[in-house]
């Protein structure tokens, strides 16, 4: 089994009060063909800030940042805090022009680098079984 693997950026997050734009590379650009067709993306990106050995090493965290949320594995939340620093978001596209993808919102910092895109697709769950803690319904 590999020990260790490369990933490298396909981009990078820019943003400026509320132009959010992802800027792929342009030997990427022909991935983008027919991203257009969709409504969403998901958007995989480096949480390059916390790329430090200390914070890579942190496994416990308060969900949210909050204290009064109880002490919870990183695995089980979404914090910046984790031994591989994958971020995930779901981003409504605005348009897709060139290289540029323009979303709406992005929780990620100017200058973050992307790693991957892929389109959304809204999941299915008619059997209702779907289930998230009791912190996480109290920040919606």
């Amino acid at each position: 089994m590999a020990r260790a693997f490369q990933v490298f950026p396909i981009g990078v997050i820019r943003k400026s009060d509320d132009d959010v734009r992802i800027i792929i590379y342009k030997k990427y650009r022909k991935g983008l063909l027919g991203l257009e067709q969709f409504s969403h993306i998901h958007v995989l990106y480096w949480f390059h800030q916390n790329d430090i050995p200390e914070k890579r090493a942190v496994l416990h965290v308060h969900p949210c940042n909050l204290k009064e949320n109880p002490l919870t594995g990183v695995f089980a939340t979404h914090s910046p805090m984790r031994p591989n620093l994958i971020a995930l978001a779901r981003c409504k596209i605005i348009a897709v022009e060139d290289t540029v993808i323009r979303v709406d919102a992005i929780d990620a910092f100017d200058g973050s680098p992307v790693i991957d895109i892929k389109s959304y697709f809204p999941p299915d769950d008619p059997s209702g079984t779907i289930r998230i803690p009791h912190w996480k319904r109290k920040s919606d």
